[in-house]
C-alpha cells in the first residue's frame, strides 16, 4: 500500500477569520505536526461556493502503522477531547490511498 493521504474539512462556532479561529489553526497545526509520523501538515481555506465547509487540515502518512499511531497518539487524543469536540461545530473526514 502505499502512503496515506489524510484530509478533514470542517467549520467552527468562532466562524470565518476571527482571531479565535486564527488562534484555533495555529495550535492545531503547532500540535498535530509535531506528532512523529505526520508528514506534509497543511492548512487550508475553502474558497468554493459548493462546499459547506471553511477549513481544511491535510497531512500525510508513510502507511497504515504511522496513522494509526497518529490516532492513538496521547496527543492526538487529548486535542480531540479538550480542543476539537469545543470548537469544530461540523466536519468531514477522508482518507485516501493512490489507486493503481
Amino acid at each position: 500500500m502505499s502512503f496515506i493521504q489524510h484530509m478533514v474539512t470542517f467549520t467552527l462556532f468562532s466562524g470565518k477569520d476571527s482571531p479565535e479561529t486564527e488562534s484555533f489553526l495555529q495550535e492545531s497545526r503547532e500540535e498535530l505536526a509535531a506528532i512523529p509520523g505526520v508528514e506534509q501538515f497543511e492548512v487550508f481555506r475553502q474558497v468554493s461556493a459548493k462546499n459547506e465547509f471553511d477549513y481544511g487540515f491535510s497531512m500525510v502518512f508513510a502507511d497504515q502503522n504511522a496513522y494509526d499511531a497518529y490516532n492513538t497518539h496521547p496527543v492526538h487524543v487529548k486535542y480531540v477531547e479538550e480542543r476539537w469536540k469545543k470548537k469544530v461545530s461540523r466536519f468531514q473526514e477522508i482518507d485516501l490511498v493512490h489507486h493503481s
